[in-house]
């Protein structure tokens, strides 16, 4: 190698011996060079007689500091006919290591906002922290920062500048305030650009200039665009079904209320695409195997009319039957709910905006279909962050990966800080533990990186635990696709945590597991930019005392239970439910209960929130209602919910207790401090805001107390015309008795600027129990 000892700046040449080690004289072949894996050139060797050797060069460019595993592959396409075709990669026991050179190396360490996240009409100043990476100081004087605002096609919205004057320790960091900005609502690229430092070597410029995404509005800002089927082109004779609330029905269970049903060869619906993309998502509906554990089929994809894929599909996830609270999946257990999955694909190349995405039924495809939607994207995989700071498992097996988790937690060189998992499909079977220190565990994006549960087994309890001395930790850009049917309280959450702090867990998509997040008594976590698919019971809770955590734009998908809940129960550590952050979430087809709920806590905040279709239950759940578990109520310092969208939510649970867009319910602890502020209600199943009280023996618990809603809006809350009527088309309902031993609500509640349309009753009170203060 030359030079023997590179820094970064340096173009460094590689050499590797081929020798001929058969009987017979070879061709001339080719040689791949390879870093950590990756090819990063190739060399030619020419022909060879029986025992003869060659010394071939490459020049593979200068490199990143780091430590770097090398390796060559001779006649890597195997060109060459041999004896032996497995000795072909010889790999360097010696890392390659490149050290940095001697320069300043100013970067963006963060771009944060003020507010954290920003609504509409929200001023917004920017935080940009500038961070010396380099090994001198930065030179003194002016260090100028430009910040660009760029819209979906790339045009600028605003541009903000600012300066941070003085010197830049080697591993300092400085702040750059910029703004203000009047926000609106859509999704940007906030790009950031450094002006070159003195100090700067050329080598060390080329990242002076960063990109991150800024999401404004109500809801996730997720990298995919969704395309519903209704509002694609439905063709060969495929029909539009719904839109209807019946549960068990393809048109009911869909999002927006309606699906496309593929029945015939030759039928499909065809997508549109406004942006490029190169991998496809649809939620789908087939049919169970008459026993139950479903079927496997397939679906076509294809791009502007050419057959591209075949999808594989499977209902062994779906379909589950009987009594809402407690399903199970044997088909002769009742009526049928629950019956939709998704499937994801790589397409395998790059489709450009303005193609045609066609999901066809061939004769190959022997099920029927409803498609409720696709969602595009275009991905690719993140590299090793810091070769020398993150080691990589020799394998894709469970083992291989603890063993990786155990050489940071052992290292004692101070050099390891986490692991990286390269592409590939990971096979786990238990929970990885990370203790003893803090462990970054990154992978290539969850596209990419991928954990799957035996195919060969159900309900197994994978993921990560990690205890009090893993503080510090992260974890980031991989999936876990689980192989649960059906819940089971207790084990099945990928991140199983109690009594652990300040870790940050960010893009992450899961699928058929219990829940993503489980935290009894954790402080100050990061749950961020995550996809929560079709599990069994809740998307993120936290309880026992969790404080200062941070929710934020995750997007879930069909759980099982609340997708993000705080619950205050004290049954398993901590005291009070405080100072949590749950902001910019999307709720969408839940399918057994609310979008958003809340048990209890106080000081804890709940903004900038989309729910749609919740199958059988409220799009929020506001409860003191304790579920038999030692419980706090209600602090008086103030529960916050606010600037949130509820679309068609609502539905029947419990027996014949409908259930509205908001449930306000006081039960066995104080209920108080409740402030819910700029909400719209649309086209709710039954009910807009329902107010309820728990009897217990005939008398009422907690009364409803300091509760205050501003600027309310609930629009079409229309009788429901099923068995449920009597129970439907209240704007705000003071719900006089919801079930058998239950009485009328119990308490008061003040609304500052309600408006109400298109409901059958805007407002009914037929208590004498309860009290509804309405203020222009």
């Amino acid at each position: 190698m030359t030079p023997a000892a590179p820094v970064e700046s340096d173009a460094i040449t590689v050499r590797a011996t081929v020798r001929n080690s058969g009987t017979a004289a070879s061709p001339a072949s080719a040689v791949a060079l390879r870093l950590g894996g990756t090819k990063v050139a190739t060399a030619q060797a020419g022909a060879l007689a029986a025992g003869a050797q060659t010394t071939v060069s490459a020049s593979i460019g200068a490199r990143d500091a780091g430590s770097y595993q090398l390796s060559a592959v001779a006649d890597e396409s195997q060109a060459v006919i041999e004896q032996n075709e497995s000795n072909n990669t010889y790999t360097s026991p010696t890392a390659l290591v490149v050290r940095p050179v001697a320069s300043s190396d100013l970067v963006t360490a963060s771009v944060t906002t003020s507010p954290s996240s920003p609504a509409a009409g929200d001023t917004v100043s920017f935080k940009v922290a500038l961070k010396n990476q380099g090994t001198v100081a930065s030179a003194a004087g002016g260090h100028e920062v430009t910040l660009t605002l760029l819209d979906p096609k790339g045009a600028t919205v605003r541009t903000l500048t600012g300066t941070h004057t003085g010197v830049i320790a080697a591993g300092s960091s400085a702040d750059v305030v910029l703004g203000p900005w009047a926000a609106v609502n859509g999704s940007y690229t906030v790009r950031v650009v450094l002006a070159d430092d003195a100090n700067e070597l050329p080598v060390k410029r080329g990242n002076n200039t960063s990109s991150q995404p800024l999401f404004v509005g109500r809801g996730a800002g997720m990298p995919y665009d969704t395309y519903e089927a209704e509002d694609g082109t439905a063709g060969g004779g495929a029909q539009v079904r719904g839109p209807n609330r019946t549960v068990g029905d393809i048109a009911g269970e869909a999002s927006g209320r309606k699906a496309v049903e593929l029945d015939a060869t030759g039928e499909y619906v065809e997508f549109t695409t406004r942006a490029p993309t190169n991998t496809l998502v649809t939620r789908f509906s087939i049919p169970d195997a008459p026993g139950g554990g479903g079927i496997d089929s397939t679906i076509n994809v294809y791009v502007n009319g050419v057959m591209k894929k075949a999808l594989p599909l499977t209902s062994k996830y779906a379909w589950l039957y009987g009594a809402e609270t407690a399903p199970g999946n044997a088909p002769g257990s009742g009526a049928p709910r629950h019956i939709y999955d998704e499937a994801h694909v790589v397409l395998g190349e790059t489709v450009p905006a303005g193609s045609r995405i066609r999901l066809q039924k061939d004769a190959a495809n022997t099920s029927t279909y409803a498609i409720d939607f696709v969602d595009l994207e275009q991905v690719a995989p993140v590299a090793n962050p810091d070769p020398a700071a993150y080691t990589v498992p020799a394998g894709f097996t469970h083992q291989n990966v603890q063993d990786a988790l155990d050489r940071v937690r052992m290292d004692t060189t101070g050099k390891l800080v986490g692991v990286y998992l390269p592409p590939g499909d990971y096979r786990t079977a238990s929970k990885f533990q990370v203790y003893g220190k803090a462990v970054k565990v990154t992978g290539a994006g969850p596209w990419y990186t991928k954990f799957h549960a035996p195919s060969t087994q159900d309900n197994t309890d994978v993921g990560f635990r990690a205890d009090a001395t893993s503080k510090g930790s992260s974890f980031s850009g991989f999936a876990y696709f689980g192989n649960y049917t059906s819940r089971i309280d207790g084990p099945g959450k990928v991140f199983d945590f109690a009594g652990v702090s300040d870790i940050v867990i960010d893009n992450i998509w899961t699928e058929h597991m219990v829940c993503l997040y489980w935290g009894a008594n954790t402080d100050r976590m990061t749950i961020s930019n995550s996809r929560i698919r079709n599990m069994f019971a809740d998307g993120v809770n936290m309880t026992n005392g969790s404080t200062d955590n941070l929710v934020s734009n995750n997007d879930a998908r069909a759980t099982g239970d609340d997708s993000f809940a705080l619950f205050s129960a004290i049954d398993a550590g901590g005291a009070d439910m405080k100072n949590n952050v749950y902001e910019n979430l999307t709720s969408t087809l839940t399918w057994r209960a609310a979008g958003v709920a809340v048990y209890g806590g106080y000081a804890n905040t709940f903004r900038n929130i989309h729910i749609a279709d919740t199958l059988v239950y409220s799009g929020i759940t506001i409860s003191s209602l304790d579920f038999g578990y030692p419980m706090n109520g209600f602090g008086t310092e103030p529960t916050n919910l606010e600037n949130i969208s509820i679309v068609r939510a609502g539905g029947h649970f419990w027996g014949s207790q409908t259930f509205p867009g908001i449930w306000v319910f006081s039960a066995s602890k104080v209920f108080q401090g409740i402030r819910v502020s700029h909400v719209d209600i649309v086209d709710p199943t039954y009910s807009g805001v329902m107010f309820q009280t728990n009897y217990v023996g005939g008398q009422p618990q907690f009364p409803i107390k300091d509760t205050v809603f501003t600027d309310i809006s609930i629009t079409g809350a229309r009788k429901s015309g099923d068995a449920y009527d009597a129970r439907s088309g209240f704007g705000l309902w003071a719900n006089e008795a919801p079930e058998s031993g239950q009485g009328p609500a119990l308490g008061e509640v003040t609304f500052n600027g309600l408006e109400l349309n298109d409901n059958a009753v805007d407002i009914r009170n037929t208590t004498s129990t309860f009290k509804i203060n309405i203020n222009s």
